[in-house]
């Protein structure tokens, strides 16, 4: 009989300092990543893919350079492009295995990266995962580097990437509100302030206001791009660029600038970006701003949303899936909600990203993967929030002009355009006797024979009681009380 040929091991050993470890035999990953994946089982999320990407990128520009300037021999810089080309096509991506909540300053991400990119390049060679006499993940894959320059590099240029749609999302929400402005801008209603009846308004002016704020975000956001292109690659370990020559540093940021079609620049301090996180604290920030910009708005339409017949009523927001599974017919304002969440929870990463931050010791920063999560993040959800919102609900928001007419008419705000007119003490007078009696202050005037019909009409007409100045007078004058 003749005998079976033995089975393939399923398995091949690796060895590390702390001893030796089975690894999957067919598992590009190495025995670094697999000693993560066992100490951080927490999540069971695995770490941005747009970082990984990132770091991929650095690493392939390594390649280039170290390649160019004679560090690694030119058969494993190729292979080492290779490879790298082949993870940014997409390829390999469950075998980036480590959990985002990491202990280590991200050395467990970066690790994985670059044992990945050893195995695959191995293979590309001829050789089998592990055999890294062929390219080792640190002696070639990590040339010059150092996960202290690489890690907090990769994040900068993944968090503008980012950024910059989000910007396009602000954009486009402010444009759509200001259409709205537009489309609104001859239409009466109530003002309210404390959620009680004020001054009248254009629903244009409403909008308006919206838009500014939004501006003011899309501005800030645009601007905090220029804090993020300071890249410290090149620094190593902390700083001080030790294992990096000159030439290496200055040629990265070139490489990288070209690779990413970004204006990155080399930090003239690389310790304070390998140390300091300030600046994502800054970023985080404005994305908290903008948060709580969404979340006003929001609020604001659900409010004048609310009913249709129970509440304000005067929004009616487009309606994108039914309401309940026991109340027929019910609509819900779910993309206003939508976008209110999700600016709360932008909110709650700035808490943790701005505790990370402040927790770093010394030379380095070990809570620099919990940064990198809540901020990438946020810059994700948000800008996909703001286009929902934008598209889904603020496009196709109507204001309705009789609901906002009666309610109009059913309080006593225009008594205020009577103020300068008759002093405060009669309008308040007026005021009282009109929501006694559920009519109008121009009614209860007249009648009383304070002000005739004609000039009530001047001094409540939309145009005057919706732009500066005071009514029935002309700009310049004083009199009366004002």
């Amino acid at each position: 009989m003749t005998p079976s040929p033995p089975l393939a091991k399923d398995t091949r050993t690796e060895r590390d300092a702390l001893g030796d470890m089975e690894i999957p035999a067919d598992a590009l990953y190495g025995i670094q990543t697999a000693r993560a994946m066992n100490n951080f089982a927490v999540s069971g999320r695995p770490m941005n893919q747009k970082l990984i990407q990132a770091l991929v990128l650095v690493k392939k520009a390594a390649a280039q350079v170290n390649g160019e300037q004679k560090r690694l021999p030119a058969h494993r810089a190729a292979a080492i492009i290779k490879a790298c080309d082949e993870l940014l096509a997409g390829r390999y991506q469950n075998m980036f295995t480590v959990d985002a909540l990491q202990g280590g300053a991200g050395t467990s991400t970066h690790m994985n990266v670059n044992e990945v990119i050893a195995n695959l390049a191995i293979v590309q060679l001829g050789g089998q995962p592990g055999q890294y006499e062929l390219v080792h993940p640190l002696d070639d894959v990590n040339c010059c580097q150092s996960t202290n320059d690489v890690y907090p590099t990769a994040l900068r240029i993944t968090a503008i990437r980012l950024l910059r749609p989000l910007c396009d999302a602000m954009s486009s929400l402010q444009e759509a509100l200001q259409h709205k402005e537009t489309e609104y801008a001859d239409l009466l209603k109530l003002g309210r302030t404390q959620l009680m009846d004020a001054l009248p308004m254009m629903a244009g002016q409403g909008f308006g206001a919206y838009a500014k704020a939004i501006a003011r975000d899309r501005w800030r956001l645009y601007k905090a791009e220029e804090r993020l292109r300071e890249i410290p690659i090149g620094g190593t370990a902390i700083g001080t660029g030790m294992n990096a020559p000159r030439a290496y540093s200055y040629r990265m940021v070139e490489q990288l600038a070209d690779e990413t079609g970004l204006g990155l620049c080399r930090s003239d301090h690389p310790m304070d970006p390998i140390q300091n996180m300030d600046v994502f604290v800054e970023v985080s920030g404005l994305l908290k701003s903008a948060a709580v910009n969404l979340l006003k708005i929001s609020g604001d339409f659900r409010l004048l949303a609310s009913g249709p017949f129970g509440g304000i009523g005067e929004y009616t927001l487009p309606p994108v899936q039914a309401g309940s599974s026991i109340m027929p017919g019910k609509v819900n304002p779910v993309m206003a909600e939508m976008a209110g969440l999700t600016a709360m929870r932008v909110m709650a990463e700035d808490a943790a990203i701005t505790m990370a931050a402040a927790s770093g010791q010394l030379e380095l920063n070990a809570f620099l993967p919990l940064i990198s999560e809540s901020l990438l993040e946020s810059l994700h959800i948000l800008s996909n929030a703001v286009r929902l919102f934008e598209e889904r609900c603020v496009r196709g928001l109507v204001v309705h002009e009789e609901r906002c007419s009666a309610n109009l008419r059913s309080s006593a705000v225009m008594a205020s355009a009577l103020v300068a007119e008759l002093g405060y003490d009669e309008a308040a007078s007026i005021a009282s006797a009109a929501i006694a009696q559920g009519r109008t202050p121009e009614d209860i005037a007249q009648e009383r024979g304070l002000l005739t019909h004609s000039r009530i009409e001047q001094l409540c007409h939309p145009y005057t009681v919706t732009k500066p100045g005071i009514p029935g007078q002309e700009e310049g004058t004083h009199h009366g009380n004002e």
